[in-house]
């Protein structure tokens, strides 16, 4: 009588979803798309960036910031420029921000030190 059982069922013998398959024959997931936009933060204590390589990245974030585009140096001498030029009326905060520069631009001036 061995090789042969009274248990069950003959499904209960049968592979069904416990077969092997070959490397071949298994199902690839997509693979993560690698090297994402902001994957390595300057700031990251554990990322292997050399100190020259966190140095430059400062130094290149000092050039960018420094490199204002003509709307961004509009707005810091008239917060109502940039609106102007687009043709639109400036907002109620670029309008309240004008006049607070003016004020202290008078202040300074009353001061002496502008």
């Amino acid at each position: 009588m061995s090789g042969y059982s009274k248990v069950g069922t003959s499904g209960v013998y049968e592979a069904g979803d416990q077969r092997n398959y070959k490397d071949s024959e298994l199902p690839r997931p997509e693979r993560y798309e690698e090297g994402t936009e902001h994957s390595h933060q300057p700031n990251d204590s554990k990322d292997e960036r050399s100190i020259a390589n966190r140095l430059a990245n400062e130094e290149r974030k000092l050039k960018r910031s420094e490199q204002d585009d003509s709307e961004t140096a509009a707005s810091k001498k008239d917060p109502t420029l940039p609106a102007k030029l687009h043709g639109n009326e400036p907002s109620k905060g670029a309008k309240i921000d004008s006049s607070i520069q003016a004020e202290e631009e008078e202040y300074l001036r009353r001061k002496g030190k502008a």
